[in-house]
């Protein structure tokens, strides 16, 4: 398995970008986000992020809160997400899993990261749960060599985004919209500033920009300037709109091969 370091480094020898494609665990089944994850990797996707689904998002765009209530009505639960994982970890790409903080409580925190770890899991995206509340998250994540991604968005103070970025281990997550998630028909123009802010104060983590990403165009143009994309609601999309499973994932492996074209297009 690759970490997630690992895995920038070998994208900026290339000269380009990290792409970061998005699934929720157990859309549209288990077997089903397992298939999917892998289809993503298979067609150039760098680093899957594994979205736990929960009931009461407060980030997640129309397009994901409906793929994860599929998943929720089919009866994922988080002791589902390590068979996922550690499934997904066996095709090399690094697995960072995207997730609400009330599932980890009600997991327990110390139990879930030493279970995440064993299963090949790199660390968490936590969108909901701020550095300065984190302190089980913060100790379990030392205790078991996992990464810490926190969030900064266009709004963040140069105080609160220092204080963010410091806390983090892996990448920094730069949400580059106010707003929940989902693919538009342009990227924002506060990405390469808010970019540039974070790098302002670190010049050893990779900043990965999310929100909005849709094709290979556009991640081209996210790539030229941050060091990932992620890519979540136009992948989801291709599995959500299909008449079933296998027209569901060629339309997915087409759209990760042109997402990957984008990245590998920019010579950075």
């Amino acid at each position: 398995m690759m970490s997630i370091a690992v895995a920038f480094e070998k994208a900026r020898a290339e000269g380009r970008a990290v792409l970061v494609g998005c699934m929720p665990a157990g859309f549209p089944t288990v077997d089903g986000s397992i298939a999917a994850m892998k289809a993503m990797v298979e067609a150039g996707v760098d680093v899957v992020e594994l979205e736990i689904p929960y009931s009461d998002p407060v980030m997640d765009g129309p397009v994901i809160q409906k793929a994860s209530d599929i998943a929720l009505a089919n009866g994922v639960r988080v002791a589902d997400t390590m068979r996922i994982v550690e499934a997904v970890a066996a095709t090399g790409a690094p697995v960072v899993t995207m997730t609400y903080w009330n599932p980890i409580e009600q997991y327990g925190v110390d139990r879930f990261a030493r279970d995440y770890a064993a299963a090949g899991g790199t660390g968490l995206i936590t969108p909901d749960l701020i550095p300065d509340e984190a302190h089980d998250w913060l100790a379990a994540s030392d205790a078991y060599g996992l990464d810490r991604t926190f969030l900064v968005s266009p709004s963040s103070t140069d105080a609160r985004l220092a204080m963010t970025v410091a806390h983090c281990r892996g990448f920094v997550y730069a949400t580059a919209l106010m707003g929940v998630t989902g693919a538009r028909e342009q990227t924002s123009s506060a990405a390469p500033a808010l970019v540039a802010r974070v790098r302002a104060v670190t010049t050893d983590l990779p900043v990965g920009v999310g929100l909005g990403v849709r094709d290979g165009a556009q991640a081209a143009e996210v790539g030229s300037f941050a060091d990932g994309v992620i890519v979540g609601s136009a992948l989801i999309r291709c599995v959500l709109d299909a008449d079933d499973e296998a027209s569901g994932l060629a339309s997915l492996r087409a759209l990760s091969a042109d997402l990957a074209a984008g990245v590998r297009a920019v010579n950075r």
